[in-house]
């Protein structure tokens, strides 16, 4: 009887691990739970402009030590990731910050309803 069982048993399947999806890790950086400290919108703004004013690309941590006040670093990368995700910057190869968001082109295509893509 127990050779019957065993004959009956399959063979455990591989499990296949893969990567979340970039949406899934984003999400998952919002998450309440993960967030130490939430910013103030003075610090949001005062992020923005050091990002739009500068000269050339800078790394994240340049960004951050070039401030005019003092941000924790947590508060800072909780800043960051929300520019990333609403698409007001991009962080390139080299791990240098752009800003690329662009207002007067969405009210352009906002008052032309004909150029939307949906």
């Amino acid at each position: 009887m127990a050779s019957t069982a065993a004959a009956t048993k399959t063979a455990p399947r591989a499990r296949k691990f893969s990567r979340p999806s970039l949406s899934a890790r984003r999400k998952a950086r919002f998450a309440p739970k993960n967030i130490l400290r939430y910013p103030r919108l003075d610090t949001i703004l005062m992020v923005e402009d050091a990002i739009k004013d500068a000269d050339d690309y800078m790394t994240k941590t340049q960004l951050w030590k070039s401030l005019k006040k003092k941000v924790m670093y947590q508060t800072f990368c909780v800043i960051m990731d929300y520019f990333e995700h609403s698409g007001r910057i991009i962080i390139d190869r080299d791990r240098k910050i752009e800003w690329i968001w662009d207002p007067e082109g969405v009210a352009y295509y906002k008052a032309h309803p004909e150029l939307n893509a949906r």
